[in-house]
């Protein structure tokens, strides 16, 4: 029955509004069955039919997220930082290839992010505000967060990247929080290496953790979105985990995917 409702209302929905919609069906789970499994029943049909699906219940699907995590390099900006800046360093080709394994989980990530952070060293400080200058929001980020925030809900992101390029970006967007790995500067150059703890899996999923609870906010109303292998701790501990354009190991074990490049998108399958 609820396959059937859903290829209707895909038949019938309205694609004006840059070529994605979003779909809500609401129902009563049959005893035995868990939102896990019907995610998993439905994903077959939703793909032959072209959509993303996810399946929410208690307190996200009665009362809405409270807290919206993003990851930001190719999720809530179309670049990877690193990448921009190793352009500057000649090394971007090099720097480009560690990135691609490290997100396809084949990398242990603060490893790659030292190696990689490695080939920047001497470069003149100024190079950010180029970097700064070059990045792009993903479409559909400032919607997105504009959306969460007229509904009342917060805004957080948690970035491999860097504070130096995160930082105005989430004030710009009015983003309540951030956290991000800060580059080491001596002498008005990069040193080749970070400061601080790296932003890795497990201190993205502590983060969203200490948010929700200093928001009031339970994890089951937190939506976390990401691409890589690097968002899987965080994606797991959330209410609604959610691969974005991602890579195959994260879209196999988050709840839900979406593979439209809007990030706005994310809101259909909350049926906002």
């Amino acid at each position: 029955m609820l396959l059937g409702r859903l290829a209707d209302d895909v038949a019938a929905a309205d694609t004006s509004r840059g070529g994605w919609y979003g779909v809500s069906l609401s129902g009563t789970l049959h005893a035995g069955s868990t939102p896990a499994r019907l995610a998993d029943e439905l994903r077959g049909p939703a793909t032959a039919l072209g959509v993303d699906v996810a399946v929410t219940s208690g307190p996200l699907a009665a009362d809405g997220p409270g807290l919206v995590v993003t990851d930001v390099d190719s999720t809530l900006i179309t670049a990877e930082v690193i990448e921009l800046l190793a352009e500057h360093a000649g090394t971007r080709e090099q720097v480009a290839a560690v990135t691609e394994r490290a997100m396809r989980g084949e990398l242990d990530f603060a490893a790659s992010l030292r190696e990689r952070v490695a080939t920047l060293a001497g470069l003149e400080a100024g190079v950010l505000d180029d970097v700064r200058a070059a990045v792009r929001l993903t479409p559909g980020a400032r919607e997105l967060v504009a959306a969460v925030h007229e509904a009342g809900a917060a805004v957080g992101v948690v970035s491999g990247g860097f504070a130096e390029i995160v930082e105005p970006l989430a004030a710009e967007l009015g983003i309540e929080h951030v956290v991000a790995n800060r580059l080491e500067v001596i002498d008005g150059r990069l040193t080749g290496r970070t400061s601080g703890a790296v932003v890795d899996r497990a201190v993205k999923a502590r983060h969203i953790e200490r948010w929700a609870a200093a928001d009031g906010v339970p994890l089951e109303r937190v939506v976390a979105v990401g691409d890589g292998a690097n968002d899987l701790d965080m994606l797991g501990v959330a209410g609604l985990g959610v691969a974005f354009c991602a890579k195959p190991v994260v879209v196999e074990q988050a709840d839900a995917a979406v593979s439209f490049p809007r990030l706005d998108a994310v809101l259909g399958l909350l049926g906002r």
